[in-house]
């Protein structure tokens, strides 16, 4: 195996393959241990949606936030609520404000179609 391959004459070292594999995959296991995967999670919302239900669902994002993972909040519109997209992003800005002590805006409301987008990462 190549040790310096600058060096002039290079420099060489013989090695047991094997044992070379071996110890580069266990230090690839430890590396996979220490890394964490964050998952986007998402809440679905409507227009229309209700005080009652709109505070259950940012409870629930909020729990989504403290576990480390980020959240994908949409807005669907349906028919004739496509009128009304101010309405739909008012109810995302006041999500948004309901979880300002937990989260941070990565990417503002934007229409996607009929679904108005937006995602949350947790503070740190």
């Amino acid at each position: 195996m190549e040790v310096a391959p600058e060096a002039k004459p290079p420099v060489c070292r013989i090695i047991d393959y094997g044992k070379y594999r071996y110890e580069q995959s266990k230090k690839t296991r430890e590396a996979k241990k220490k890394q964490t995967i964050i998952q986007v999670k998402e809440i679905k919302l409507r227009p229309k949606t209700e005080n009652h239900d709109f505070q259950f669902k940012a409870k629930h994002a909020e729990r989504f936030l403290k576990e480390g993972n980020k959240t994908k909040v949409t807005m669907m519109f349906r028919g004739r609520e496509m009128v009304h997209l101010n309405r739909g992003k008012l109810q995302l800005d006041r999500f948004a404000d309901a979880l300002k002590e937990v989260a941070v805006i990565e990417q503002h409301p934007k229409l996607e179609g009929r679904n108005m987008v937006m995602i949350l990462t947790p503070k740190h």
